[in-house]
């Protein structure tokens, strides 16, 4: 079976640049697009697709507010936010709202591919160098978890404590268990004890729940 895609990108060159990567792929199968986040959120809900590519800056609608919207209305789909590195500081709101991992817009064909597939399959899409860059660029701009929504870390055992600050240095699986001495599927058993615990859609919102509280910083260099 296919995994559906809806693109949302006000830039039809750009979505007709995706639409052309994905559709060579067996598995992958674009349903929709949508010019604007208004436009999204309606395609969303009419043909729920298993993954939408979802653009930050749009009219009538920005990608935030769209993301926002899809995720409270209760949509199995996953965002993928998509961003170029030196703007959007929306990119941590949506993925606060509950987007499944971002990246940036010049991605090489193969790593949209594999971007959508890790997604589709329920993961957070949490590539390391991005990622370190990313959370590195915004994070000290970000306000911190207010005290009545933080979750209670004390119900966190310390290894998935300890877990829960190397997924937030945006680790694989594989380094996680290569740090802790452990195998990938303890390490995987841990993550989902740790989201269970604490509320939380996926790896993506640890990592965010991490910066806000603290347990980790963004370097200074």
């Amino acid at each position: 079976m296919s995994i559906t895609i809806v693109l949302a990108d006000d830039q039809a060159l750009v979505r007709g640049g995706f639409r052309m990567i994905l559709d060579n792929k067996d598995d992958l199968e674009v349903v929709g697009e949508a010019a604007d986040g208004r436009e999204a959120v309606v395609l969303v809900e009419r043909l729920r697709p298993d993954v939408v590519l979802m653009d930050v800056r749009m009219p009538h609608m920005d990608g935030l507010e769209a993301t926002r919207r899809i995720v409270a209305s209760g949509s199995p789909s996953h965002i993928i936010v998509l961003t170029t590195y030196d703007a959007d500081e929306y990119v941590f709101a949506a993925l606060r709202a509950g987007a499944s991992g971002f990246m940036l817009k010049d991605v090489r064909p193969a790593g949209l591919v594999d971007a959508i597939r890790v997604v589709a399959q329920g993961d957070a899409l949490l590539a390391p160098s991005v990622t370190r860059r990313l959370l590195e660029h915004f994070a000290g701009a970000l306000p911190g978890a207010g005290a009545e929504t933080a979750p209670d870390l004390d119900e966190l055992t310390e290894r998935e404590l300890e877990v829960l600050h190397l997924v937030a240095l945006a680790l694989s699986n594989a380094e996680i268990a290569g740090r802790l001495v452990l195998t990938e599927a303890t390490v995987k058993s841990h993550v989902s004890s740790v989201l269970r615990k604490l509320g939380l859609r996926d790896r993506v919102q640890a990592v965010v729940l991490a910066y806000d509280l603290g347990l980790v910083r963004p370097r200074s260099s």
